[in-house]
């Protein structure tokens, strides 16, 4: 199944209807509703779907933003703040989006799971990277302290985060709901590459999955902490999606896949039939761009 997400269009309408509408006519019958997603767009969603007029493949979390905020904000609470109020927050207004998820009849939440406090090595290494200085020692020496202190920190971040998972999942499972894990691109948020297994251990219930982010798990091979389709292959067994986008090197995502270095065919031999895909594009993208870019993953991958 395919499906397109609302974080190309939900900035550019007040009026929920219609950016499905939007949707819709480019040829989707599936639309994910993303952390960009407005209290005030809620009435012309549920028309929308009500009416049978697009059907809702998931919800990004946070689903609809909190009342208030008007930018996407998927980090605005994380599960592994250090301030229990702030945990708090994640936890109400991840439960808000599951009974949302419900409302639409989406099966499908995909979460992000946290971060460890530490300064911020993505970025430097993305700006090394940008001046081609991969190869250096320097890059090297860097990108090997960021490992190492990340290491060192994520102990009491995995601990909150289980907590949390602890209380949502079994909401999710009353709701018929599936969480998607999602991958990062940057270094400091978790799980890190290795640690989803030690996850799916924790949760070995089926309404915890892996979501897959080709743009993210991209940005992770540039900076060299992971090989795309090996990191892919190792977490198939409890894939249950995609986000989908390429990346121009070193770092800028969600741009039209064959636009950027993403290789598609190598990750052919993972996606199946009953697994969610969702194109995740800029809002900048125009639709040109963006329907050569639908037209080539289908290409690669089939269209179921």
């Amino acid at each position: 199944m395919y499906s397109f997400s609302t974080c190309w269009n939900s900035h550019r309408h007040t009026d929920g209807r219609t950016m499905l509408r939007e949707i819709r006519d480019l040829g989707f019958e599936f639309a994910e509703l993303s952390h960009g997603t407005r209290i005030s767009l809620l009435p012309g969603i549920l028309e929308a779907v009500d009416a049978g007029e697009m059907k809702i493949s998931s919800l990004h979390n946070f689903c609809p933003l909190p009342m208030g905020v008007n930018y996407s904000a998927p980090n605005l609470y994380q599960f592994t703040a250090e301030r229990e109020r702030e945990r708090e927050l994640a936890l109400r207004y991840t439960l808000k989006t599951l009974e949302f998820a419900e409302r639409v009849k989406a099966p499908m939440v995909v979460l992000h799971l946290g971060s460890v406090e530490m300064k911020d090595y993505s970025g430097k290494l993305k700006e090394m990277l940008g001046r081609g200085e991969k190869d250096s020692p320097k890059y090297e020496k860097l990108a090997a302290e960021a490992a190492e202190k990340r290491e060192a920190k994520k102990e009491k971040s995995v601990e909150r985060l289980y907590e949390m998972l602890h209380k949502i999942v079994p909401q999710a499972e009353s709701r018929g709901l599936k969480l998607g894990c999602e991958n990062r691109e940057v270094l400091e948020e978790i799980p890190f590459e290795a640690d989803f297994s030690f996850l799916f251990r924790e949760f070995p219930s089926p309404a915890v999955t892996y979501w897959h982010d080709t743009g993210h798990a991209q940005i992770k091979e540039n900076l060299g902490f992971i090989r795309h389709a090996m990191h892919l292959e190792s977490l198939a067994h409890r894939l249950a999606g995609f986000h989908i986008h390429d990346v121009q090197p070193p770092a800028r995502d969600h741009c039209a896949p064959g636009t950027g270095s993403v290789d598609f065919t190598a990750l052919k031999f993972f996606v199946k039939p009953q697994h969610l895909k969702v194109f995740e594009f800029s809002p900048a993208m125009p639709v040109e761009e963006l329907q050569r870019g639908v037209a080539l993953v289908k290409k690669v991958w089939g269209d179921a």
